[in-house]
């Protein structure tokens, strides 16, 4: 068996973008390289908090910090082109940025990004399944580090200039929709996600498997929006139509390969078998979003809106529908109490 060399693997924490499906497929299974992985960012992360650098950093004392902290890992001061790195933060994986639709979305320093939306694909629930699912607290520590602030604004110029976002413009409203809409505008959601086998094994009562080298401690981060809602409201209040877009998610993660999160989760009891199946035939590149769709109540099918794939939702008694796609990195979404062909021609008419 082939394995990747260093240079790969510091390639997954510096410019993931860089690395061969191949090489990530590999990495994501095996378990030397998993090991080898961490250890590189454990270094890494030993090695930015030793530097400590500023704009111009004084590298001798840098080296001598390192050397201190380092018990065991005595480092010898550089010359040539090692100084000349080390005047760039090469230790610190610099800012793993996602732009997406004009919109940038970034994580912080040292984070590789596992995961960013490329399509949306439902994954049907039963009520029995909502009622069997098991809280992500129980398997780690979730914190949420910004909520999104959801507010209205005056227009669609100040929704335009507060989320950077194209907000949609509807050129024909449907039947039974008139009037100007209101606008609804949030910020940026941050989640993250810090798992625990600890957590992990007391929730499985005992009966989970060995968390794969890395993945006990490690953190994963969930990045979204900011996002725009054009609403218009019936005179009780309800919405009539709901014209939506936002920064579609993004997750990064300390190391870990979206492949290794996804599995070993999809391997813990409590989740039902047919949920899991589902999840587990999404592909492994990270580029799929699972949207939870409540089975009973909601039908769903494939669409297109002006060439881009799309997926409709419609409840089962015809009384709401929605249809959202991405492209581009961004999530639009148009839904109302209306069948599908109208939320699918809105969707067709929007500039």
């Amino acid at each position: 068996m082939r394995h990747p060399n260093e240079g790969v693997l510091r390639r997954l924490l510096d410019e993931p973008a860089g690395v061969s499906d191949a090489d990530r497929q590999h990495v994501g299974s095996c378990q030397q390289c998993l090991a080898g992985l961490v250890a590189m960012r454990e270094d890494a992360d030993l090695v930015e908090a030793a530097l400590a650098m500023d704009t111009a950093p004084d590298t001798d004392a840098a080296w001598a910090r390192l050397s201190t902290a380092s018990p065991g890992r005595a480092a010898t001061p550089r010359t040539g082109r090692g100084r000349s790195l080390l005047r760039r933060p090469v230790v610190a994986a610099v800012a793993a940025a996602v732009v997406l639709a004009g919109a940038g979305t970034a994580a912080a320093n040292d984070w590789l990004q596992i995961f960013r939306t490329e399509q949306v694909a439902p994954v049907g629930f039963s009520t029995a399944d909502v009622m069997a699912l098991p809280d992500l607290s129980a398997y780690g520590e979730v914190e949420v580090t910004r909520d999104g602030d959801v507010h209205e604004v005056p227009d669609a110029a100040a929704a335009a200039a507060e989320t950077g976002l194209d907000v949609p413009e509807v050129t024909s409203l449907p039947r039974g929709v008139a009037g100007e809409p209101t606008y609804q505008v949030g910020g940026k959601v941050n989640l993250t996600f810090t798992f625990s086998a600890e957590r992990a094994a007391e929730a499985a009562g005992g009966a989970a498997p060995p968390p794969p080298p890395g993945l006990d401690g490690s953190q994963v981060q969930l990045v979204a929006g900011p996002g725009v809602a054009a609403v218009w409201a019936q005179p009780a209040g309800v919405p009539s139509l709901v014209v939506g877009r936002a920064v579609a998610p993004t997750a990064f993660s300390r190391g870990v390969p979206f492949e290794t999160v996804r599995d070993y989760l999809l391997s813990l009891p409590g989740l039902p078998a047919d949920v899991a199946a589902q999840l587990r035939a999404f592909a492994a590149d990270g580029s799929t979003l699972p949207l939870p769709v409540p089975a009973d109540y909601v039908t769903t099918a494939s669409a297109e809106v002006n060439g881009v794939p799309a997926t409709v939702l419609a409840t089962r008694d015809r009384a709401m529908a929605v249809v959202l796609w991405v492209d581009n990195g961004v999530v639009t979404a148009v839904a109302g109490a209306l069948d599908s062909d109208e939320v699918l021609s809105v969707a067709e008419s929007l500039r």
